[in-house]
C-alpha cells in the first residue's frame, strides 16, 4: 500500500519544540509590537527586517540543534510531506521527504516568488548574539536596513502572505497525494492550505484518511478513521 504521511508540529513536540498553536506556540507568542500573524510575513521582512529576523532567530533558530524523536525515526523510510521547518525528518534519515513550508537550516536568494532559486545552507553558528541585529543583517546580506531583491537572502520558509511554488516542491506534493492509497495526518491542526489541499484530493478521489491526534479535528470526509492518541503512541502499534 502506498501510504502518504502528512505531519505537523505535534510530531516534533517530543523533541522539545513547541507546537505552533499551543500555549507556548510560535504563533501565540509574537514580538513586543506585533502579533505572530503580522510577524511571519514577507511584508514584515521587507519593511522591518530587523524585527523579523530577531523574532525568527529567537522563535525558530534557537531550536536548530534539537534532535529527532522516535516518530521521526519511524517515518525515516516513509512517503512523507511535513509542514514542519525544523528539519528533524532529514536528521532522522529520510532522504526524500518534502518540507512543504521550507527548512530552518536553509535560506534562499531574496527573489520574486516563482523564480527558480536553489536553497543554501544557513550558517546560523556564525550569528553573534551579543550584536544580534547587526550579525543577522550580515548573515542575510542586508545593507541600508532593507533586503534587496536578488542580492539579500531570506530564510527558506513559506510566510503567511506567500504562496506555494516549485521551490517548495508543490507539484511533487500534489502528485504524492494523487498517488496515495491512504493519507495519514499526524499532529496537525488542519489550519494551513496544504492539509486542505490534501483533504480535497482525498474527497475527490475517495482516498481513505486517518487522523492521528489526541484531540482530533473532525473532518468532513466519508472515509476517515480517528486515532485519538499521540504520534508516539501510534507508532508503538506497529
Amino acid at each position: 500500500m502506498n501510504t502518504l504521511y502528512i505531519t505537523g508540529a505535534g510530531v516534533s513536540a517530543a523533541s522539545g519544540i513547541p507546537t505552533f498553536r499551543g500555549e507556548e506556540g510560535f504563533w501565540t507568542i509574537g514580538s513586543k509590537n506585533y502579533t505572530p500573524m503580522e510577524m511571519a510575513t514577507r511584508a514584515m521582512y521587507q519593511n522591518n527586517p530587523r524585527e523579523f529576523l530577531a523574532w525568527y532567530y529567537n522563535r525558530f533558530a534557537t531550536y536548530r540543534n534539537h534532535g529527532p524523536n522516535d516518530v521521526h525515526h519511524w517515518l525515516s523510510d516513509k512517503n512523507l510531506i511535513t509542514q514542519n521547518i525544523d528539519g528533524l525528518d532529514g536528521k532522522a534519515g529520510n532522504k526524500n521527504y518534502i518540507a512543504i513550508h521550507g527548512r530552518l537550516d536553509q535560506m534562499t536568494l531574496f527573489h520574486e516568488q516563482g523564480e527558480a532559486v536553489e536553497p543554501l545552507m544557513t550558517p546560523w553558528d556564525s550569528v553573534d548574539e551579543s550584536r544580534l541585529h547587526d550579525s543577522l543583517f550580515e548573515l542575510f546580506n542586508i545593507q541600508n536596513q532593507t533586503p534587496e531583491l536578488n542580492h539579500s537572502f531570506k530564510p527558506f520558509v513559506l510566510l503567511f502572505d506567500e504562496f506555494y511554488t516549485e521551490l517548495y516542491r508543490i507539484t511533487q506534493a500534489q502528485q504524492r497525494m494523487l498517488n496515495a492509497d491512504k493519507i495519514v495526518f499526524m499532529g496537525t491542526s488542519f489550519s494551513v492550505n496544504i492539509t486542505q489541499m490534501a483533504l480535497e484530493i482525498a474527497r475527490t478521489y475517495n482516498i481513505p484518511i486517518e487522523v492521528v491526534d489526541p484531540n482530533p479535528v473532525h473532518i468532513l470526509h466519508p472515509n476517515v478513521s480517528y486515532k485519538k492518541m499521540t504520534a508516539l503512541e501510534y507508532i508503538q502499534k506497529f
